[in-house]
Protein backbone atom coordinates (compact mmCIF):
# COMPACT_ATOMS: atom_id res chain seq x y z
CA UNK A 1 0.00 0.00 0.00
CA UNK A 2 1.55 3.57 -0.81
CA UNK A 3 1.89 6.27 1.52
CA UNK A 4 -0.91 8.43 -0.63
CA UNK A 5 -3.22 5.71 -0.09
CA UNK A 6 -2.43 5.71 3.83
CA UNK A 7 -2.72 9.61 4.00
CA UNK A 8 -5.98 9.25 2.26
CA UNK A 9 -6.91 7.10 5.06
CA UNK A 10 -6.06 9.21 7.47
CA UNK A 11 -7.38 12.55 6.23
CA UNK A 12 -11.29 10.87 6.03
CA UNK A 13 -13.78 12.73 7.60
CA UNK A 14 -13.82 10.90 10.71
CA UNK A 15 -17.48 9.55 12.58
CA UNK A 16 -19.04 10.88 15.63
CA UNK A 17 -21.42 10.06 18.13
CA UNK A 18 -24.18 11.35 19.06
CA UNK A 19 -24.55 9.84 22.60
CA UNK A 20 -27.11 11.90 24.86
CA UNK A 21 -27.26 11.63 28.36
CA UNK A 22 -31.78 11.47 27.51
CA UNK A 23 -31.26 9.10 24.74
CA UNK A 24 -34.06 6.64 24.98
CA UNK A 25 -31.81 3.56 23.91
CA UNK A 26 -34.02 3.67 20.64
CA UNK A 27 -32.39 3.94 16.96
CA UNK A 28 -32.93 6.25 15.11
CA UNK A 29 -36.08 6.11 12.66
CA UNK A 30 -34.37 8.07 9.54
CA UNK A 31 -31.02 6.21 10.85
CA UNK A 32 -30.57 4.18 7.84
CA UNK A 33 -30.10 0.90 9.56
CA UNK A 34 -31.66 -2.01 8.03
CA UNK A 35 -35.00 -3.64 10.01
CA UNK A 36 -32.93 -6.75 9.95
CA UNK A 37 -30.04 -5.13 11.63
CA UNK A 38 -32.44 -3.02 14.05
CA UNK A 39 -33.92 -6.13 14.99
CA UNK A 40 -30.95 -7.74 15.62
CA UNK A 41 -29.73 -5.32 17.69
CA UNK A 42 -32.73 -4.78 19.73
CA UNK A 43 -33.25 -9.22 20.47
CA UNK A 44 -32.52 -10.19 23.93
CA UNK A 45 -30.41 -7.64 25.60
CA UNK A 46 -30.54 -9.64 28.53
CA UNK A 47 -28.99 -12.64 26.41
CA UNK A 48 -26.01 -10.71 24.94
CA UNK A 49 -25.26 -9.50 28.17
CA UNK A 50 -23.73 -13.32 28.89
CA UNK A 51 -21.56 -12.60 25.64
CA UNK A 52 -18.70 -10.79 25.36
CA UNK A 53 -17.99 -7.69 22.83
CA UNK A 54 -17.12 -10.19 20.24
CA UNK A 55 -19.76 -12.50 20.32
CA UNK A 56 -21.93 -9.39 20.59
CA UNK A 57 -20.77 -8.32 17.17
CA UNK A 58 -20.79 -11.80 15.87
CA UNK A 59 -24.73 -11.95 16.27
CA UNK A 60 -25.49 -9.22 14.57
CA UNK A 61 -24.77 -9.78 10.59
CA UNK A 62 -24.61 -6.23 10.60
CA UNK A 63 -21.45 -5.89 11.54
CA UNK A 64 -19.86 -8.97 10.04
CA UNK A 65 -16.99 -6.59 8.21
CA UNK A 66 -16.16 -5.11 11.54
CA UNK A 67 -15.83 -8.69 12.99
CA UNK A 68 -13.69 -9.48 9.99
CA UNK A 69 -11.57 -6.64 10.80
CA UNK A 70 -10.96 -7.41 14.32
CA UNK A 71 -10.05 -10.91 13.48
CA UNK A 72 -7.85 -9.76 10.55
CA UNK A 73 -5.92 -7.34 13.42
CA UNK A 74 -6.12 -9.70 15.73
CA UNK A 75 -7.27 -7.99 18.49
CA UNK A 76 -10.58 -10.60 18.98
CA UNK A 77 -8.71 -12.06 22.07
CA UNK A 78 -7.99 -8.82 23.43
CA UNK A 79 -11.88 -7.86 23.71
CA UNK A 80 -13.45 -11.03 24.60
CA UNK A 81 -10.98 -10.72 27.78
CA UNK A 82 -14.18 -11.48 30.69
CA UNK A 83 -12.05 -8.99 32.97
CA UNK A 84 -12.44 -5.86 29.84
CA UNK A 85 -14.49 -2.83 30.64
CA UNK A 86 -14.70 -2.19 27.33
CA UNK A 87 -16.43 0.92 25.99
CA UNK A 88 -16.77 -0.01 21.66
CA UNK A 89 -18.08 2.12 19.40
CA UNK A 90 -19.11 -0.38 16.56
CA UNK A 91 -19.33 1.13 12.92
CA UNK A 92 -21.82 -0.83 10.83
CA UNK A 93 -20.60 -2.54 7.62
CA UNK A 94 -21.83 0.51 5.44
CA UNK A 95 -19.89 2.61 7.27
CA UNK A 96 -16.68 0.34 5.95
CA UNK A 97 -18.62 0.35 2.13
CA UNK A 98 -18.24 4.71 2.91
CA UNK A 99 -14.77 4.16 4.23
CA UNK A 100 -13.53 1.93 1.53
CA UNK A 101 -15.08 4.01 -1.15
CA UNK A 102 -13.94 7.48 0.65
CA UNK A 103 -10.64 6.41 0.73
CA UNK A 104 -10.14 4.26 -2.92
CA UNK A 105 -9.33 0.83 -1.59
CA UNK A 106 -10.56 -2.55 -1.01
CA UNK A 107 -11.15 -4.17 1.89
CA UNK A 108 -8.19 -6.46 1.12
CA UNK A 109 -5.91 -3.45 1.33
CA UNK A 110 -6.75 -2.04 4.36
CA UNK A 111 -6.93 -5.93 6.13
CA UNK A 112 -3.37 -5.77 4.90
CA UNK A 113 -2.25 -3.32 6.34
CA UNK A 114 -2.48 -4.76 9.88
CA UNK A 115 -0.40 -1.49 11.69
CA UNK A 116 -3.16 0.90 10.09
CA UNK A 117 -6.15 -1.39 10.87
CA UNK A 118 -4.96 -2.14 14.33
CA UNK A 119 -4.78 1.95 15.07
CA UNK A 120 -8.50 2.57 13.62
CA UNK A 121 -9.99 -0.25 15.30
CA UNK A 122 -8.61 0.91 18.83
CA UNK A 123 -9.77 4.19 18.07
CA UNK A 124 -12.99 2.70 18.35
CA UNK A 125 -12.65 1.68 21.93
CA UNK A 126 -12.37 2.83 25.19
CA UNK A 127 -10.63 0.85 27.66
CA UNK A 128 -11.44 1.92 31.65
CA UNK A 129 -12.50 1.44 34.81
CA UNK A 130 -16.05 0.34 34.17
CA UNK A 131 -17.74 0.65 30.30
CA UNK A 132 -19.50 4.01 29.47
CA UNK A 133 -23.16 3.74 28.91
CA UNK A 134 -25.11 7.15 27.08
CA UNK A 135 -26.36 8.65 30.73
CA UNK A 136 -22.71 8.62 32.46
CA UNK A 137 -21.73 10.11 28.86
CA UNK A 138 -20.08 13.72 30.00
CA UNK A 139 -18.42 16.68 27.50
CA UNK A 140 -14.80 16.10 27.53
CA UNK A 141 -12.30 13.97 25.77
CA UNK A 142 -11.96 10.16 26.29
CA UNK A 143 -8.26 8.33 25.77
CA UNK A 144 -8.77 5.37 23.05
CA UNK A 145 -7.01 1.71 23.00
CA UNK A 146 -4.96 3.68 20.21
CA UNK A 147 -3.88 6.44 22.45
CA UNK A 148 -5.74 8.98 20.68
CA UNK A 149 -8.48 11.52 21.31
CA UNK A 150 -11.97 11.58 20.94
CA UNK A 151 -13.81 14.61 22.50
CA UNK A 152 -17.38 14.08 23.49
CA UNK A 153 -18.84 17.85 22.96
CA UNK A 154 -21.01 19.85 25.16
CA UNK A 155 -24.00 18.74 22.77
CA UNK A 156 -23.63 14.94 23.00
CA UNK A 157 -21.69 14.58 20.16
CA UNK A 158 -18.42 12.59 19.47
CA UNK A 159 -15.72 14.59 17.43
CA UNK A 160 -12.77 12.44 16.09
CA UNK A 161 -9.38 14.72 16.17
CA UNK A 162 -10.10 15.92 12.69
CA UNK A 163 -13.54 17.71 13.88
CA UNK A 164 -16.18 15.05 12.40
CA UNK A 165 -18.98 14.08 13.98
CA UNK A 166 -21.38 10.56 13.06
CA UNK A 167 -24.58 9.64 13.80
CA UNK A 168 -25.67 7.04 16.86
CA UNK A 169 -27.58 4.85 15.52
CA UNK A 170 -28.37 2.40 19.01
CA UNK A 171 -26.50 2.60 22.72
CA UNK A 172 -26.40 0.39 25.36
CA UNK A 173 -25.82 -2.76 24.12
CA UNK A 174 -24.68 -4.51 26.84
CA UNK A 175 -21.71 -7.58 27.09
CA UNK A 176 -20.02 -9.25 29.79
CA UNK A 177 -17.37 -7.37 29.63
CA UNK A 178 -18.63 -3.96 28.30
CA UNK A 179 -21.00 -2.01 26.25
CA UNK A 180 -21.51 -1.52 22.59
CA UNK A 181 -23.17 1.52 21.29
CA UNK A 182 -23.77 1.27 17.01
CA UNK A 183 -21.99 4.26 14.64
CA UNK A 184 -23.16 5.11 11.10
CA UNK A 185 -19.12 5.85 10.52
CA UNK A 186 -15.58 4.79 10.67
CA UNK A 187 -13.83 6.58 13.39
CA UNK A 188 -10.46 7.40 11.75
CA UNK A 189 -7.20 9.05 14.62
CA UNK A 190 -5.22 11.51 13.03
Amino acid sequence: MTFTKIAAIGTLAVSALALSACNNMMPQKDSGMSAQAMANASVNTEGMARMNIVQVAQSNPDFSVLVEAVQAAGLGGMLSDPKGNYTVFAPTNDAFVQLLQESNMTKAQLFANKPLLTKVLGYHVIDGKSPIYAKSVMAGNLMTASKDTLTVTADGKLMDETGRTAVLLKTDIAANNGVVHVIDKVLMPK
